[in-house]
């Protein structure tokens, strides 16, 4: 017989924030370095699978996650389109600059149920 233990991963997601949002990326014309931060601001796990980051200035693209598990005091980034493991390996897979450089953007997190969990402008 075996035993499984598991830990309850919280779906309230107040305490994961968009932290930071890099906009002005250093690779020309296409700007795939730039990059908004999540970081969980709580003191729980939290699931991600099926958030969504989306632009919504613009209204796309969007990035739907994939099951991640982002731990209390942790950060993740989501690129343009750069693949960075150490910061989660997450990236809208898009061809050219998504973050206005010389207008103002907004960035907004949704949890799996679609509800707005964090937004930030800049």
């Amino acid at each position: 017989s075996v035993t499984a233990y598991f830990k309850q991963v919280t779906t309230i997601g107040s305490n994961v924030q968009i932290t930071k949002i890099f906009y002005d990326g250093l690779v020309y014309r296409v700007e795939s370095d730039e990059y908004v931060e999540i970081t969980n601001l709580g003191s729980e796990p939290q699931d991600l699978a099926g958030w969504v980051l989306k632009d919504i200035s613009e209204g796309y693209p969007s990035f739907t996650f994939p099951h991640y598990v982002l731990a209390p005091g942790a950060a993740i980034r989501v690129y343009t389109n750069e693949i960075h493991p150490e910061w989660g390996g997450f990236s809208f897979g898009y061809g050219k600059a998504i973050w206005n450089n010389t207008d103002p953007d907004t960035a907004a997190l949704y949890d799996a149920q679609g509800q707005e969990v964090s937004r930030k402008s800049y």
